[in-house]
């Protein structure tokens, strides 16, 4: 990936924090009494209001979308067809995607929605959810903020996770390219090493400095995708040789690892909001479904090959089992090189959102300035701190995408959809409710089962 499903920059002068990328502000307060008035729509058109220096095109969209969506996760897609099984491993992969992309349609109409009620030319994330709240049944208003919050916590505990299993990743395949110059170090020495430049790399403010360093990333990673590939199709053994379906305790590390991979919802509503023709997004054939099936089918077929290429001695990143030849060290080093330097861009989103709630404690500049770079460190500590406490890449990516994916790109979408729409547009006798409820008990099982086996793996490492 050039970047693990981070909201993606779409402009030199675009925040990535999908709370930032509004120029309007929510009302912290909104009056109840209004809110009890019927929603003035007026044929007020959401995209004719947005202002942007710089939209993006529809292919552009594309390209940051497939951007946004693969990376380390796409890595680790072998390692969750081997708690799955060859053939589980493929029907779930499809019906996994299949579902997420659901859940970002189900989104960007809630936005799209909610827009209008308000006059408003675009939402974040956790935005459409205070809204939903703030506008939904009586009983659910006062909760608005709260839920907005929870949702904040969620995407910090998300990117962080990814900010983890990005130290991780690099430390693991540097350890493993180091190797052929007979440097035998262990997996801690190499997550102190990069500490330094990690931090460095998280102390950049600008996001024109990263900018370049993210194309730089993403070419990188293109080409480490392309000899994965070359190396994953040679001499591939019989179907029968792996199972087609594996223990029903594996299941949960499965769904963790999928979720994980497939969890890009942070960067839908970003990109949509910045399109120039954002009606092009939706439909049966715009970007969202055309860039989601490619996604799919790379997910699925990277998993697909590399179970079957190496069975049951498939590690936590597909670049760990490639051949010790110049070549495939030389994709191992470039891999981790490429997410190195997108620490920086990805560590980019739980800043903004965790800083402007210290900030407002503060109240002197030099208490400001000092207070940002404390809070710089202290993130970055702790994910170089989970990352060492849990030195497994396959472990941590399924406990961050059965905990905090799971939320957010499952269970939140279709109760925003049920609050949106109640009970004018979406009643008892409405399949979409029954479906949502589906979707979201769907979304819980996982949360629950992922994670308590993602942790129980965890505990039970050697």
């Amino acid at each position: 990936m050039s970047d693990e499903k981070r909201p993606l920059l779409i402009c030199p002068n675009t925040p990535l924090d999908n709370s930032e990328v509004q120029t309007v502000e929510l009302v912290t307060s909104p009056d109840l009494s209004i809110k009890d008035e019927k929603p003035k729509k007026c044929g007020y058109n959401p995209a004719s209001e947005r202002y942007l220096e710089h939209p993006t095109s529809n292919l552009d969209t594309l390209i940051h979308l497939l951007k946004g969506n693969i990376g380390t996760g796409i890595l680790a897609m072998p390692d969750a067809f081997k708690n799955a099984g060859l053939f589980l491993g493929v029907i779930g992969t499809l019906v996994m995607g299949a579902i997420c992309t659901h859940c970002m349609h189900i989104l960007v109409s809630c936005s799209h929605e909610l827009c209008i009620r308000n006059q408003r030319p675009a939402l974040s994330f956790a935005e459409v959810v205070e809204d939903a709240f703030a506008m939904g049944p009586i009983l659910l208003r006062p909760y608005a903020k709260k839920i907005k919050n929870v949702v904040n916590i969620f995407l910090v505990i998300t990117q962080l996770g990814f900010c983890c299993v990005y130290f991780l990743f690099v430390a693991t395949n540097l350890q493993d390219t180091m190797h052929i110059f007979h440097v035998n170090l262990g997996v801690h020495s190499y997550l102190a090493l990069l500490f330094p430049p990690m931090l460095a790399l998280g102390m950049v403010k600008n996001l024109k400095y990263l900018t370049p360093v993210s194309l730089i990333a993403a070419i990188m990673t293109a080409w480490g995708l392309v000899i994965t590939f070359y190396y994953i199709l040679q001499d591939l053994p019989h179907t029968s040789t792996v199972k087609a379906f594996a223990s029903w305790h594996q299941l949960p590390l499965y769904f963790g690892t999928a979720i994980y991979a497939f969890e890009g919802i942070g960067v839908i509503l970003p990109l949509e909001n910045n399109m120039k023709t954002p009606e092009d997004f939706g439909g049966w054939t715009g970007v969202l479904n055309t860039g989601m099936v490619i996604v799919a089918a790379l997910y699925t077929a990277i998993g697909f090959f590399g179970y079957l290429r190496y069975g049951e001695r498939v590690l936590g990143s597909i670049t760990l089992n490639l051949p010790s030849d110049l070549l495939a060290q030389s994709v191992r080093a470039v891999m981790a090189v490429a997410i190195f330097l997108s620490y920086g861009l990805q560590f980019y989103v739980p800043m903004n959102i965790v800083w402007p709630y210290i900030r407002s404690k503060l109240n002197s500049e030099k208490a400001i300035e000092y207070g940002e770079a404390v809070t710089r460190f202290v993130l970055i500590s702790i994910t170089f701190i989970a990352a060492a406490l849990i030195p497994n890449l396959s472990s941590i990516i399924s406990l961050v995408g059965a905990f905090s994916s799971s939320a957010l790109a499952l269970i939140f979408p279709p109760i925003i959809e049920i609050i949106t729409f109640w009970p004018e547009r979406l009643g008892w006798k409405d399949w979409r409710l029954w479906k949502d409820i589906a979707i979201i008990i769907f979304g819980i099982t996982g949360f629950a089962f992922g994670t308590y086996a993602s942790i129980k793996n965890i505990v039970n490492l050697p």
